[in-house]
């Protein structure tokens, strides 16, 4: 059974920081490409970022230069460091692994809230 367990989001102030963890079981971590999305109240669910064949990162331009994407091959899990968190970042937040090599065969995870406010 494949599952993707999200934790360490909560309510923080304006320029504070989270880290959000997701760890997964049931795949076979090195073959899947994982990064994090968001979704906001009233708004379709967005890419925040990607880890692609376990090294290229990508951002969504909101986040550039303060949230960093990392993984851990060994404890298949996957992180999402934020730092000087903005109103704007309040949303819930999901893990997502694709499968590297076609077939589009994807899982998420049950998402993580994220708050900031003063």
């Amino acid at each position: 059974q494949v599952q993707l367990v999200e934790s360490g989001g909560g309510l923080v102030q304006p320029g504070g920081s989270l880290r959000l963890s997701c760890a997964t079981s049931g795949i076979i971590f090195s073959m899947y490409n994982v990064g994090w999305y968001r979704q906001a109240p009233g708004k379709q669910r967005e890419l925040v970022a990607t880890v692609v064949s376990g090294s290229t990162t990508n951002y969504a331009d909101s986040v550039k230069g303060r949230f960093t994407i990392s993984s851990d091959n060994v404890k298949n899990t996957v992180y999402l460091q934020m730092n000087n968190l903005k109103p704007e970042d309040t949303a819930v937040y999901y893990c997502q692994a694709h499968y590297s090599y076609g077939g589009g065969r994807q899982y998420w995870g049950q998402g993580t809230q994220v708050t900031v406010s003063p």
